[in-house]
């Protein structure tokens, strides 16, 4: 899927394999550590991997470090058939019921708008004013500027 032009240009770039095996350890250390993450995703007809989806905690040295996120990644075949919106749905009432968050995240570069279209049609808002400059991605860079997305869970009145 990292090796995909197409789903890895919205992540900031192709990975080779030992990157890839690198990113997947760390995400392994994560889910051993908190408990959660990134789930595998997989269409229920046949089993095929479709890619990940799940809530992870913000990496340090992020401008929304410590936050809970809201993630997904697909792999191309895999768009446009409503698994990120049926997956990110699931995931969102999952970490507001499962950790009782005053907010979750989610966040895209600002030109992604399949990823946009996601976060409005499972609810989340637009938090224009936490928008920020992508710290991994070098200045000029045409991802780098990223759009925010959050959601709190409705209280009991």
């Amino acid at each position: 899927m990292m090796a995909d032009p197409s789903v890895a240009y919205w992540l900031g770039g192709e990975l080779t394999p030992a990157q890839a095996d690198a990113a997947f350890d760390r995400t392994r250390v994560a889910v051993d550590a908190d408990g959660f993450g990134m789930w595998a995703a997989e269409r229920t007809s046949d089993g095929t991997l479709l890619g990940s989806i799940g809530i992870r905690r913000v990496i340090p040295g992020h401008p929304l470090a410590g936050e809970m996120e809201l993630g997904w990644r697909l792999m191309r075949g895999a768009w446009g058939f409503g698994y990120a919106t049926e997956g990110a749905a699931a995931a969102l009432a999952w970490g507001l019921h499962r950790f009782d968050a005053e907010i979750m995240v989610a966040f895209t570069a600002k030109t992604n708008v399949r990823s946009e279209a996601v976060m409005r049609r499972i609810g989340m808002e637009r938090a224009p004013r936490r928008d920020f400059d992508h710290p991994a991605l070098p200045g000029g860079h045409a991802l780098r500027r990223h759009i925010v997305h959050e959601k709190r869970p409705a209280r009991a009145v």
